[in-house]
């Protein structure tokens, strides 16, 4: 019988989000921050450990409220590749690991738990969410390709090692306002327009 798959979760909340101004994560949508938004829509059942890096005091405390592992990035400079190393070496005994932005506000639950139900059925393939055939966020990665994770430099992040193995990307549909990410003030205005009743 076979051995359950051992899939871990990187939350990424370390970034100095330049494009914002300010820390972002701590921005409001609908009476909700972003970062709060981001952990609740982890499944926490269907990863052996949840990582949350950050730079933010605040969020390794919120991080802590919801029982997962928080891991303090003092060198938030070094970019997303450090963030990356950070978070795998903390699962590097993962079979797989799924990486999560912070700023998708309205990615949901039960999107996240099928993505992860996705690649636990191929777990030799990359999975990520995507629309129209378009990849986006979040996105798993076997242990195969941890190496690889783990070589990028600077703000180099997972694409880099996703656009060596297309041939290995299973994309799981979703509605495309799942996708949406906010760099800027104006962009997460705008969204709280769309969103307001």
């Amino acid at each position: 019988m076979r051995q359950a798959l051992k899939l871990g979760c990187v939350i990424m909340a370390a970034g100095n989000a330049k494009r914002f101004g300010e820390n972002k994560l701590a921005a409001q949508l609908d009476g909700s921050s972003l970062i709060l938004r981001t952990l609740e829509a982890v499944p926490a059942e269907q990863f052996r450990a949840v990582a949350v890096v950050t730079q933010y005091p605040e969020i390794i405390h919120l991080a802590k409220d919801f029982h997962f592992t928080a891991i303090h990035n003092v060198n938030p400079e070094y970019g997303i590749s450090h963030t990356i190393e950070l978070g795998l070496t903390e699962l590097h005994d993962c079979d797989g690991v799924m990486f999560l932005v912070s700023d998708q506000p309205l990615l949901r639950r039960k999107s996240v738990e099928a993505l992860a139900k996705l690649w636990k059925s191929q777990p030799d393939r990359i999975a990520a969410l995507g629309h129209g055939g378009v990849r986006g966020n979040p996105c798993v990665f076997p242990s195969c390709l941890f190496p690889e994770l783990l070589a990028l430099t600077e703000d180099h992040g997972g694409n880099t090692v996703i656009r060596r193995h297309e041939d290995l990307l299973t994309i799981l549909e979703v509605d495309a306002a799942e996708l949406h990410d906010v760099d800027t003030a104006e962009a997460l205005a705008e969204l709280c327009a769309e969103t307001s009743p």
